[in-house]
């Protein structure tokens, strides 16, 4: 279909989680080029020229596009591991393996990633990458290119580790990077990929692992850099009691201050998993519009804690939802975690108040794109902004009997996902990949998991 031709998507419901959450029992879109063109209820308007395609989306509910942010995709290929271990003996068991991943590896991993989630509702997608053995290729380059394949928007988080066993650190040593060649690759990747244009399809933000991982000047130059280049800095924060306990020894102080002293406090900087946080901390990051990626499943795989989400959103703090590594997350799933979020907190301390259904889907839609910086772009339905939106199929056996769509979309099984746009090019037909092949990567990557696993002995 012509690029300046038009979509109409009618007869279906919406959800635009707009900033006044309003949502159309029956409705229409049209898409024009790569934007939402108009939306609203009813029939779409007559006369609409340059019509390439009409879809009768009956029983269906369309959403903005899920957007992740936070994940580890080279981890896709070493599934099913150290499944009852809390992080900091996971990281332990696992890095000795990480460390001897290739350039066809992550390729391999990163397409299986990027085609779990885009089947699943996702539009927006980040990878936090942060392990770079010595002579093992262009990881960086490695995972853009199966992004592009897959045809979602990306944000590649060039992640880095130079604080070792040696140092006090968990990586082993010939897993890290020095503090200069971390800096100066990280350069090159926001130089060679970053995009900052309203409708980017890829962009790049400068990711040190985390506290336990990388020296403090690490932390401070990074910032700098990210700050110097005009790009978003990411990092892990207050995932576990025992992060806690390493800041205190260390640095003398928690996490929250310890990354306020280095500059990593700011509304371009967004940490993940940040469960273990008191009332000083999200008074900090609320202040600072500092953002948060929750991954609720991944903190129950690890047993790290609840976050408290509610508060953090009371606060005024933006909030996002992620899938995490798959090695934390075998799912690799994005739409599950709106289900997981809503669940798991409601069994911390606000129980039946902690979130409903709309608050779940505003978390992984506005609230990710919010953290990710792109919320002017995509998050909501609204005319002007890109266009990238799923249809959610809700007329089948298991969503039959629940009469308010985004409450089956939310607290129901899995919806399928009949179609998937991304600038206005769609990436998913009747829960299938358009532009990839999925069965030729999950052969790729059994084979990649297999090859490592022998190179390690594991």
């Amino acid at each position: 279909m012509a690029a300046d031709q038009r979509i109409v998507i009618e007869n279906c419901s919406i959800a635009t989680v707009d900033a006044h959450d309003t949502e159309y029992p029956n409705g229409y879109v049209v898409i024009a080029g790569n934007r939402i063109e108009s939306l609203g209820a009813g029939r779409a308007p007559e006369g609409l020229e340059n019509v390439g395609r009409r879809i009768d989306a009956t029983g269906h509910l369309v959403t903005p596009g899920l957007v992740n942010t936070h994940h580890h995709y080279y981890q896709w290929i070493t599934r099913g591991l150290a499944t009852d271990h809390n992080l900091f003996n996971w990281l332990v068991a696992l890095y000795p393996t990480w460390a001897r991943i290739d350039e066809p590896m992550v390729y391999a991993a990163a397409q299986g990633s990027l085609a779990m989630m885009a089947r699943g509702g996702v539009t927006t997608a980040m990878d936090h990458h942060y392990v770079y053995p010595k002579g093992s290729g262009d990881l960086s380059g490695a995972i853009i290119r199966a992004a592009r394949e897959t045809g979602v928007r990306f944000t590649l988080a060039r992640g880095s580790m130079d604080r070792s066993e040696k140092d006090g650190g968990l990586p082993p040593d010939f897993a890290v990077e020095t503090l200069e060649g971390a800096l100066t690759a990280t350069e090159a990747t926001v130089k060679e990929h970053h995009d900052p244009s309203f409708d980017a399809m890829i962009q790049v933000a400068v990711a040190p692992c985390s506290p336990f991982s990388v020296s403090t000047e690490l932390l401070k130059q990074g910032a700098a850099l990210a700050r110097r280049l005009g790009v978003r800095l990411h990092t892990h924060g207050s995932e576990t009691v025992e992060e806690e306990q390493f800041c205190k020894e260390l640095f003398g102080m928690g996490p929250t201050d310890y990354f306020e002293s280095t500059g990593w406090l700011g509304e371009d900087v967004w940490m993940a998993h940040c469960v273990h946080m008191n009332d000083s901390d999200i008074a900090a990051f609320a202040r600072t519009r500092t953002g948060v990626a929750h991954c609720p499943s991944s903190n129950a795989r690890l047993a790290a804690g609840i976050a408290r989400v509610p508060d953090m959103l009371a606060a005024g703090v933006p909030v996002g939802l992620g899938v995490d590594g798959t090695a934390s997350n075998e799912s690799g799933e994005l739409h599950t975690e709106l289900r997981n979020a809503l669940l798991i907190n409601r069994l911390g301390a606000h129980r039946e108040a902690a979130l409903n259904a709309r608050q779940a889907l505003r978390l992984g839609t506005y609230g990710g794109a919010q953290v990710l910086g792109r919320a002017s772009q995509t998050g909501s339905l609204e005319p002007g902004k890109l266009a990238d939106l799923v249809l959610w199929k809700l007329d089948t056996l298991a969503h039959a009997s629940i009469a308010d769509p985004v409450t089956a979309l939310v607290l129901g099984a899995a919806a399928p996902v009949t179609a998937s746009f991304v600038n206005g090019r769609q990436i998913v037909e009747s829960g299938r990949l358009l532009h990839v092949d999925e069965d030729a990567i999950a052969r790729a990557t059994r084979a990649e998991a297999q090859r490592l696993a022998q190179i390690t002995g594991r």
